[in-house]
């Protein structure tokens, strides 16, 4: 059974501007989450702006509420966005905002200017920060990293919502194009159903007046000529009963004869009836095949995606030793299989542990061990004091805590043990044991 256009209407019944509760919601949370994520982002900028932390906290509150309106005015969430990139704030609502102006009904080059905006704002304010960040010392790598840095992170922060959202416009508007096909085909088939219909009736009609005609030309004229002679037969009966013998015989011819002509316009009727039953009763099938072919829908199916395996680690160890970190890969017992979740959060342990040691501790020696025992498998990251800052270094690592966190949460939803701390050295160990089932 199709949806109608009236019947989509009508199923519109959400506050204000959004077409469905549900979406209403949705933009709530949203919002809630982007002003809890500006407000947050607030309170730095408020410091490297020499004013009061509550400002900056009132400014991103007020800021990431804008992401409630996205769907009614997605041009204004973007500039939004746009306008507090230099304060590092609104991260979620810069992605979100540039997927709902992609997928809206807005002219393409609008919807490109905009995100071309996004991109090149993106683009000076990372090379501005991680050019800061390399003359403070933060980060020791040589100068090809601020172009590269700047670069992944516009086109990474900007082409995925915009592709994402114009695929997604183009599947509504195809979807629609199909809705208002559907609806239309089911109109013209009801037209045609329903003129069919006055066609049949019309020609019930025209039917019922023919086969009167055929009635008083046939079978009445008959009968008339048998009363004629009848009232002859009445009348001679006494007087010469052999001529009342053929009137008889010839009423009797003429009985038989009309008889045979109303059997044989019967025989018509009922035919005609059948003939007529069949053609009325194919239409509602033909409506309702056509129908069914009209509202047809494919149905895609998604790819799963293979997560990460033990056997990536040399890969992820090259790859910081390609970024400039010194690291030591050591593996000990022999290598096998375990299950995927276990192959996986060992991979995202050693994956964060070389994370944070680029984060607080660059430059500084690491050493990765494996150890693969009968009923687990151990892993450990620990890296030697920086070369320049290990102290600065020391001191920012209790702020990192949310990657700590995330890796101990893996680790024991697993029945694992995880311990990660400060080395006597100054650096700092991540340490893991993973049961192998």
């Amino acid at each position: 059974m199709t949806t109608t256009g009236e019947e989509h209407e009508a199923a519109r019944g959400g506050p204000w501007w959004w077409a469905r509760w549900r979406s209403a919601v949705l933009d709530g949370a949203l919002a809630a989450v982007s002003a809890v994520e500006c407000a947050v982002e607030g309170v730095p900028f408020a410091r490297d702006a020499g004013i009061a932390p509550v400002v900056g906290v009132v400014f991103g509150l007020l800021a990431g509420s804008v992401l409630v309106v996205r769907r009614r005015w997605p041009i204004a969430v973007v500039l939004v966005a746009i306008a507090i990139t230099p304060a590092e704030m609104g991260f979620l609502m810069g992605v979100v905002g540039l997927y709902t102006l992609a997928a809206s009904e807005l002219p393409r080059r609008m919807i490109g200017s905009l995100a071309g905006m996004s991109l090149v704002g993106t683009l000076i304010v990372t090379f501005v920060r991680v050019r800061q960040d390399m003359a403070r010392g933060d980060l020791t790598l040589g100068d090809w990293f601020v172009p590269f840095a700047s670069i992944t992170t516009a086109i990474g922060m900007t082409a995925p919502p915009v592709l994402l959202g114009l695929y997604v416009g183009a599947r509504r508007r195809l979807m629609e194009s199909l809705r208002e096909r559907a609806d239309s085909l089911e109109r013209e088939l009801q037209l045609l159903a329903e003129r069919a219909e006055e066609r049949a009736e019309w020609a019930r009609g025209e039917e019922r007046t023919r086969i009167a005609r055929e009635m008083h030309d046939v079978v009445a004229h008959r009968v008339s000529l048998m009363v004629v002679h009848a009232a002859a037969l009445q009348a001679v009966a006494r007087k010469d009963p052999e001529k009342a013998v053929r009137n008889a015989a010839l009423v009797g011819d003429m009985g038989r004869q009309a008889l045979t002509e109303l059997r044989e316009m019967l025989g018509v009727l009922r035919s005609g009836d059948g003939v007529r039953g069949g053609s009325s009763s194919a239409v509602p099938a033909a409506v309702e095949v056509a129908a069914a072919v009209a509202v047809s829908r494919a149905v895609a199916e998604e790819a799963a995606v293979e997560g990460p395996c033990l056997s990536d680690v040399e890969e992820l160890v090259g790859q910081s030793a390609a970024a400039g970190m010194v690291v030591d890969l050591s593996v000990e017992g022999e290598a096998r299989s375990y299950a995927a979740e276990v192959e996986q959060t060992a991979f995202r342990v050693v994956q964060e542990a070389l994370t944070n040691v680029h984060k607080h501790a660059a430059g500084a020696k690491t050493y990765v061990r494996l150890a693969h025992r009968v009923s687990e498998i151990a892993m450990q990251v620990e890296n030697e004091p920086p070369p320049e800052a290990g102290s600065a270094s020391s001191a920012r690592l209790p702020s990192g805590g949310n990657g700590l966190v995330g890796m101990k949460e893996r680790v024991v939803a697993l029945g694992g043990v995880f311990v990660s701390g400060p080395t006597e050295a100054g650096g700092f160990r991540v340490s893991a044991v993973i049961p192998a089932s």
